[in-house]
C-alpha cells in the first residue's frame, strides 16, 4: 500500500521545534555536556596545561599498575535479581565512626591548587555539600583551618605522610585535630617517591616555571594562568622555595625509616579514628589490623608508586575473608563510575575513594566541575544498585559480581 504524504503545516511544525535556552555560562554550559568521568577528563585535559594534568592523570614507570586496576573494574560480571522493589535506594553508610551520605568520598591528592586555584577548598565544599568526607593532604596546598571554613559542618579527614621532621609531620597532625578533622589516614606506602615519569619528561616543577614549552602551552589556556598568577601563591610547606620536580620534594621530605611501631605510635597521638592506607597484602591487612587501629585503605596509591603492585580490587576478598567484619576496609585506585563503586562494595569494601575522578571535575570547572563528578558518581551508582535489584549497600553481596580472571598467577611450570 502506498504510503501518501503532504506537506507539513506550520502547526505541525511547531511542537518539534522548541529551542533550548542558550546558558551564557561558558563553565555551566561545558560541565553540562559532561556525562562520565571521561567527558569530565577531556574537559579537564583541554583547559589545564600539560605539566598540572600529567601530574594529576599520570603513574609511576610504565603505569602498569594504574592501567591493570582500571582493567579489574572494567573485567567484572554483575548478575542482577528481577522483580525487587528499588523504587527508592538508600546509598548512605557508617564509616570512620561516622555517616556518609554516598559509599565513596574524596581522597587526598597533593599539590592541589595546582590543577585548579580553587584546589581544595572547591573539594571540601562540595564534599559537605554531598554529605561524603573530603581528605586533606600532608602535602595539599590549603591549610587544615581553610579546609575546615570550607566545610564547616561536613567531615574531615587528614591524610598523614611521616616526614622526616617528626615534629613538623605531629605539628600538622594537631592542627587537624584542633580544627575538628574526625579520622586520620596514615598513608605507609611511600618511603620514597615512585618514578612518575611524566613529571620527569615534562620538567614539572614547583611552582610551575614559566619556560619558552610552558608558554607555547599556556597560549589555548589562559583562564587557567591567570587563576594561577593573581590567586595567593603555593605557600603549603614552602613549595614556593622549592625549585625541582615534586618526585625530589617528596624524596626530601618523607622518612624512610617508619616502621610498625611508629604507626602505634601515631595511633596512640590522634585522639578520632585511625585508618592506615597503602596495604597490598593480606599478611600487612592482618599486621596492621592486630596493632588496633580502625580500618584499613587497600591503595597501591593509585599506581603512583611502585608500578606492578598488587591490584587492590583483586586482593579485596582475600583481605575481607582474613580480617571478617572486625575491621573497616575502604578501597581505592582505578575507581571512574558509580558501577566500579558498586563493584567494590558487592565484593567486601565498606567505603571507596576517588581521587583522578575528583580532579578531573576539578579542573574542568572548579567547585563547580567538583559537583559535577560527585552528581556522574552518584547517578551511576543509584542505577547500577537499580539495575541489580539492590536497595540499599548494605544488601550488596559477592553473589552480586563475578572477577573475571585474566591476570592471574602461572601456575608451577614444572
Amino acid at each position: 500500500m502506498k504510503q501518501e504524504r503532504h506537506i507539513p503545516r506550520p502547526s505541525e511544525l511547531a511542537p518539534l521545534m522548541r529551542f533550548k535556552r542558550f546558558e551564557t555560562d561558558g563553565r555551566t554550559r561545558r560541565l553540562a555536556k559532561a556525562h562520565t568521568i571521561a567527558d569530565l577528563r577531556a574537559i579537564a585535559k583541554r583547559r589545564t596545561p600539560k605539566g598540572a594534568f600529567d601530574y594529576a592523570d599520570g603513574a609511576a614507570e610504565a603505569e602498569l599498575s594504574l592501567g591493570r586496576a582500571r582493567r579489574a573494574f572494567r573485567e567484572i560480571e554483575f548478575h542482577p535479581a528481577i522483580l525487587r522493589d528499588v523504587s527508592a535506594v538508600d546509598t548512605s553508610v557508617e564509616i570512620a565512626g561516622g555517616r556518609s551520605a554516598l559509599p565513596f568520598g574524596i581522597a587526598p591528592t597533593g599539590f592541589t591548587r595546582m590543577m585548579h586555584s580553587e584546589g581544595e577548598r572547591a573539594g571540601a565544599s562540595a564534599a559537605g555539600a554531598a554529605g561524603i568526607p573530603f581528605s586533606l593532604s600532608t602535602v595539599g596546598t590549603t591549610s587544615p583551618e581553610d579546609v575546615r571554613a570550607a566545610n564547616p559542618e561536613g567531615r574531615n579527614w587528614f591524610q598523614l605522610y611521616m616526614q622526616k621532621d617528626r615534629d613538623r609531620s605531629m605539628s600538622l597532625v594537631s592542627r587537624a585535630a584542633e580544627a575538628g578533622f574526625d579520622t586520620l589516614l596514615v598513608t605507609v606506602d611511600v618511603p620514597v617517591a615512585g618514578a612518575r615519569l611524566r613529571d620527569s619528561y615534562n620538567g614539572f616543577t614547583i611552582p610551575p616555571q614559566l619556560t619558552p614549552r610552558t608558554i607555547l602551552n599556556a597560549i589555548p589556556r589562559p583562564e587557567w594562568w591567570w587563576n594561577f598568577l593573581t590567586t595567593e601563591p603555593l605557600t603549603f610547606a614552602s613549595l614556593s622555595e622549592w625549585q625541582g620536580t615534586i618526585g625530589e620534594l617528596l624524596d626530601t621530605l618523607f622518612d624512610p625509616t617508619m616502621d610498625f611501631e611508629d604507626l602505634a605510635w601515631v595511633r596512640d597521638q590522634w585522639p578520632g579514628k585511625v585508618v592506615v592506607k597503602g596495604i597490598q597484602t593480606v599478611a600487612d591487612a592482618r599486621a596492621v589490623a592486630d596493632l588496633g587501629v580502625d580500618g584499613i585503605v587497600l591503595s597501591n596509591h593509585g599506581g603512583r608508586q611502585l608500578d606492578r603492585a598488587p591490584v587492590p580490587f583483586h586482593l579485596l576478598p582475600a583481605v575481607r575473608a582474613e580480617l571478617g567484619e572486625s575491621k573497616e576496609i575502604i578501597l581505592d585506585t582505578g575507581i571512574m563510575s558509580g558501577a566500579d563503586i558498586v563493584a567494590a562494595l558487592a565484593m567486601g569494601a565498606d567505603f571507596t575513594l576517588v581521587g583522578r575522578a575528583y580532579l578531573y571535575g576539578l579542573m574542568a570547572g572548579g567547585r563547580e566541575g567538583v559537583d559535577r563528578a560527585i552528581e556522574i558518581l552518584t547517578a551511576e551508582t543509584i542505577r547500577t544498585m537499580k539495575l541489580l535489584g539492590v536497595a540499599s549497600v548494605a544488601d550488596l553481596n559477592p553473589g552480586h559480581v563475578t572477577q573475571l580472571q585474566q591476570l592471574v598467577p602461572r601456575g608451577d611450570a614444572s
